[in-house]
């Protein structure tokens, strides 16, 4: 997939752009608070109809307007053109359309543009609770199976309903107890399959990146938990049903799913240093884009870079620089305070860039 221009109005600090990208390598410099991220989430936003950093659609409109609109033309790995667009008044829904036609749902867009965005905001995978790491999982498998959206959406709305229940002063109505917890477990169960089954294949292409990154410095591992590890998904929920009522929410289900993420034989989030911790996300990240790239049909996904070389030695920044510059990857998004680490990239390479400065919401290209 390849993104051929970008069209941007009243999106957080930018007021308007339209940028004609690259095929293989755009570049963005500018210091920090400039834009450069929010350029990036933009292109994040045609993905995924959402801010990667922002849960409400009102807050990523500029403090001033009173609307925003994105606009991406694309190109396919078959060469078919697609138009994405976003557009949305304040106080009003916003409409997603593909090719001038609005979306029925907006699950349907989801897949149509993959994507990997990388940023120092991924430290929570490691330092943060479960549900970033369940994330993690869900972006990518929803990125190439719908079906799976659809048993995300079920699994959570039973989940509130059988919460609510378990709320209430009185004793819940016990048939439709039991009709919520068996759909939990029909759609949890879905859900156990498809993230295993993701986690299984992602693992060794993660583990070999990892290693290119560090230099075989390092041993790294990934162990997927899960309430279906113990049985019957039915069963496990059924069991503790008195307890839930005591806490007023469900404490067994995939909703608590969780990975592991070992450095050595312990958890990273206890040993590793802040380079350590960096270059575990990032090739996980990087195992996820190859992931996508296999399964996700003809479309290669786009790959979003935010900062980083930050807090990485010489040699890993050098290791990295040489994977993404390889043939696996398609369209590059990356942006830096400085070139430094650019020049390094772009120095006896032989692909298409573009270089763009970003100061205070205002992107412009620059002539080498």
């Amino acid at each position: 997939m390849q993104l051929n221009k970008l069209s941007i109005i009243n999106y957080k600090n930018i007021e308007a752009a339209t940028l004609n990208l690259s095929a293989k390598l755009n570049c963005f410099i500018g210091h920090n608070g400039e834009g450069k991220t929010n350029l990036l989430d933009a292109v994040y936003y045609l993905s995924f109809c959402r801010s990667a950093f922002n849960p409400k659609d009102s807050e990523v409109m500029r403090h001033e307007a009173d609307y925003f609109v994105l606009e991406g033309d694309y190109t396919t790995d078959n060469k078919d053109k697609e138009q994405v667009y976003c557009g949305m008044k304040r106080g009003s829904k916003k409409h997603f359309k593909r090719n001038k036609k609005e979306y029925k749902r907006l699950s349907m867009h989801i897949g149509l543009v993959p994507l990997i965005f990388v940023s120092p905001a991924d430290a929570t995978l490691i330092d943060g609770g479960s549900e970033e790491r369940r994330r993690l999982m869900d972006v990518v498998i929803s990125q190439y199976d719908t079906p799976y959206i659809e048993d995300l959406n079920r699994y959570n709305k039973a989940l509130q309903q059988r919460n609510k229940l378990l709320k209430q002063e009185e004793e819940p109505d016990a048939t439709l107890m039991e009709l919520l917890e068996m759909q939990m477990a029909e759609y949890g169960e879905a859900i156990y399959k498809k993230r295993a089954a993701f986690v299984e294949e992602l693992t060794p292409v993660f583990q070999r990146i990892y290693q290119t990154i560090c230099e075989n410095r390092e041993q790294v591992s990934l162990e997927y938990v899960s309430h279906c590890q113990r049985g019957s998904l039915v069963d496990v929920i059924q069991r503790d049903r008195a307890k839930d009522r005591i806490m007023g929410y469900s404490l067994h289900g995939v909703h608590k799913d969780d990975l592991v993420m070992k450095l050595g034989d312990y958890p990273i989030r206890r040993e590793g240093s802040q380079g350590q911790n960096k270059t575990y996300v990032l090739a996980l990240k990087l195992a996820q884009f190859d992931f996508l790239r296999r399964t996700s049909g003809n479309n290669t996904p786009l790959l979003l870079l935010d900062d980083i070389f930050d807090k990485l030695d010489s040699s890993r920044v050098e290791q990295i620089v040489r994977l993404v510059s390889g043939d696996d990857f398609g369209q590059i998004f990356i942006t830096d305070t400085n070139r430094d680490h650019l020049d390094k990239i772009l120095h006896g390479s032989s692909f298409s860039y573009k270089l763009f400065s970003v100061e205070g919401g205002e992107i412009k290209e620059k002539e080498e």
